[in-house]
């Protein structure tokens, strides 16, 4: 069970990174986990709103990179 969420943390960085670098953008670890995280609950919606779903690691990854890219952009059209 704690293994679960190493990973699920470890992928979340690896997600918020991602798309930091994708909207380019820098952050802290610790933000990158948080936008990571948060991208995956906003990709699995906005993404599932279209019928598109990631299933395993890697399609879940994809996913919350999707919707921490759409996180960093509405902060900036936000802010």
């Amino acid at each position: 069970m704690i293994f679960g969420w190493i990973i699920n943390l470890i992928l979340g960085g690896l997600a918020g990174w991602l798309a930091g670098k994708v909207m380019g953008t820098e952050g802290s670890v610790v933000r990158n986990i948080i936008l990571g995280l948060a991208g995956g609950v906003v990709g699995s919606i906005v993404l599932g709103l279209i019928g598109i779903k990631g299933s395993g690691m890697i399609g879940g990854t994809i996913v919350s990179v999707v919707g921490a890219c759409i996180l960093i952009w509405l902060v900036r059209k936000l802010g």
